[in-house]
């Protein structure tokens, strides 16, 4: 079995670089004695906003920011995610890194962005799992210790630790289709049939909506740290930026939607690891979920066909901006490739009344 390394930051893409002399003095001005940065690197792995490492001769931080060019509403909002974390660490929930600053000042860095204590452990990602030849048994496990911490978060009482405050549950549903639905038209750039089809099955079939949890929106293998060690041990969520309060089987419903399996398409495998023998399926996710939680998911189809939606749509707008050249991540050329095979994927499970 190959050795499991830190997740390890590598050099910046161009285009992505930071201004040092400008970040250390403000990092200087608000965090006493921050030091001086030695080193900054950056995380390779996720679409969305840009992560670096920062090294200081006594610590370690990781500092997030918007892609540079972004300007979608809502989306990438780094205030919000520091407090989600803030908010996190009031409420004694212990797998988070530390927030240190949030920035608001786009003079500093050209965007807002925060910093965070760096927590040591490995990120699985779907590039690097395979080449790990990790037995099946160990896979088992790690599976299900990601969905029984997905547990322990809708766990937490919203009310008591006044997470409550994070969002409006009340029709979080109908607005997350009628918003994602929005989102998808305003960055459309190609006729794809399977998405409006989708936009309307999901409008046309809005199901009573569960009591509300805390959501996390994008949990998967590489939003989670973990211990090298022992992959049942899970340091840190990561990737707080859509955490918000609302139906907790639409948290269930994305995290399936990114849960890839050995019979999928090489796309959907190109994003997640979960097709590696031993991971739990879909179904087992399901299955031990409701087990965990108590909760009825005999309507689960519903919210990973929402699943599917959502990170079609998200694909796209990242498309779009690649289009508008507004990023040179080539990364994202090939993306609208990726929002026809989910969409068909979601057309397909509703033929089929199950998770394809």
């Amino acid at each position: 079995m190959a050795d499991l390394n830190p997740d390890s930051a590598t050099r910046i893409r161009p285009g992505e670089e930071l201004d040092l002399a400008a970040l250390t003095a403000y990092l200087n001005d608000t965090v006493p004695g921050f030091g001086t940065i030695t080193a900054c690197e950056q995380f390779p792995g996720g679409y969305s906003n840009l992560t670096y490492l920062l090294k200081t001769n006594s610590q370690e931080y990781v500092l997030r920011r918007p892609p540079f060019g972004a300007t979608i509403k809502g989306a990438h909002d780094m205030g919000r995610e520091f407090r989600v974390l803030s908010l996190l660490q009031s409420a004694g929930y212990p797998k988070i890194p530390e927030p240190v600053v949030f920035c608001d000042d786009e003079s500093v860095l050209g965007g807002p962005f925060y910093v965070m204590k760096r927590v040591s452990g490995i990120i699985l990602r779907a590039h690097t799992a395979p080449k790990l030849n990790l037995p099946a048994e160990i896979w088992r496990r790690a599976s299900e210790s990601l969905v029984d911490n997905l547990v322990q978060l809708h766990a937490l009482d919203i009310q008591t630790t006044g997470l409550i405050q994070l969002g409006k549950p009340e029709g979080y549903v109908r607005r997350q289709v009628e918003g994602w639905h929005r989102r998808y038209v305003n960055s459309q750039t190609d006729d794809l049939p399977d998405m409006d089809a989708l936009a309307r099955w999901l409008t046309d079939h809005l199901p009573a909506e569960n009591p509300p949890t805390l959501l996390h929106n994008d949990y998967k293998y590489d939003n989670v740290v973990l211990n090298p060690d022992d992959l049942t041990d899970l340091r840190a969520v990561l990737d707080w930026e859509m955490c918000t309060v609302g139906d907790p089987l639409m948290d269930v419903g994305t995290a399936l939607s990114y849960w890839a399996e050995s019979n999928d398409g090489p796309f959907e495998k190109s994003f997640n690891l979960t097709w590696l023998p031993g991971n739990l399926t879909r179904q087992e996710f399901a299955d031990r979920y409701a087990a965990g939680s108590g909760r009825d998911l005999s309507g689960i189809l519903y919210y990973y066909i929402f699943g599917l939606f959502k990170n079609s749509v998200v694909m796209q707008q990242i498309y779009t901006r690649y289009q508008k050249g507004l990023t040179q991540d080539h990364r994202f050329a090939g993306l609208l490739a990726g929002v026809r095979a989910l969409a068909r994927k979601g057309i397909q499970s509703i033929e089929h009344q199950k998770m394809l």
